[in-house]
């Protein structure tokens, strides 16, 4: 079981390194593998990306492909207006809620497919008052959407990045800064609850650092269409996993054959 959970762990890091996107596919493999609880296996999760944040960043940030002026405004808003959506959080229906996220992931993997030109990437331009709210405000809908939902904030600035118009590289280094914030934030409310193992915490995330250095030399080999073709396929099977586990569509078509058999 460990062997396997090993595996899914490297994937999952490759598909961090490579479009930021891909973390929330390690919890249901970790309850069921690892076998511990659903909690313990979302702190888990969690716990990880800390440092699959940190060595993402530093391998972007070698390779020169963060935008700090671009990343440090989105990182401020998500800080914020993640604090605020896990308030509302505690009154909402999670179901709903997830079942819209998936829908918006979906809708901007669709919309990412559509014909590229290299020459169409967003620029943001420095002292742009307009350009600097519009960052402060996807930092705002990513960090309210990662606490609203509980998902990591990449989920959520890639597709959105990507969708306006940003390098798809750009979008993907910015992920790998949001992955430490969120990550660092959920994880001391984790940490105080006693909801992390550390024993499986630790095998998880170096195969997951492995997979994040394989998955960021990917992402600077590729070609800015194929990587953006890329990240519209990952959000689209990301999407549909969040929209069909929050149906729990699994549950209802064993249900119904059962009532037939």
């Amino acid at each position: 079981m460990l062997f396997v959970l090993c595996i899914v762990a490297l994937i999952v890091g490759i598909l961090i390194g490579t479009v930021g996107v891909g973390g929330i596919l390690l919890i249901p493999a970790m309850a069921a593998l690892a076998q511990i609880s659903t909690h313990a296996s979302m702190a888990t999760s969690l716990f990880s990306f800390i440092f699959t944040g940190i060595i993402g960043t530093w391998i972007y940030q070698r390779h020169g492909s963060i935008n700090w002026k671009i990343t440090i405004p989105i990182c401020a808003g998500s800080v914020i207006f993640g604090y605020l959506g896990a308030i509302v959080n505690a009154y909402a229906n999670a179901t709903v809620l997830n079942i819209i996220l998936s829908f918006i992931i979906i809708f901007a993997g669709i919309y990412a497919l559509r014909p590229y030109s290299g020459d169409r990437c967003f620029q943001v331009e420095p002292g742009n008052r307009k350009h600097l709210l519009m960052l402060l405000a996807i930092g705002s809908v990513v960090g309210f959407g990662s606490g609203l939902t509980g998902v990591g904030g990449p989920v959520l600035s890639v597709p959105i990045m990507v969708v306006i118009g940003f390098n798809p590289l750009t979008a993907i280094a910015t992920s790998q800064v949001i992955q430490i914030t969120a990550a660092v934030s959920g994880s001391v409310s984790n940490f105080a609850n006693g909801f992390i193992d550390f024993k499986v915490a630790s095998w998880v995330t170096v195969v997951e650092l492995v997979g994040v250095m394989l998955g960021a030399k990917i992402a600077h080999k590729a070609k800015m269409h194929q990587l953006r073709n890329f990240v519209a396929a990952v959000c689209i099977v990301v999407g549909g996993f969040i929209l069909i586990k929050s149906i729990d569509l699994p549950g209802i078509v064993g249900a119904r054959l059962a009532a037939l058999f």
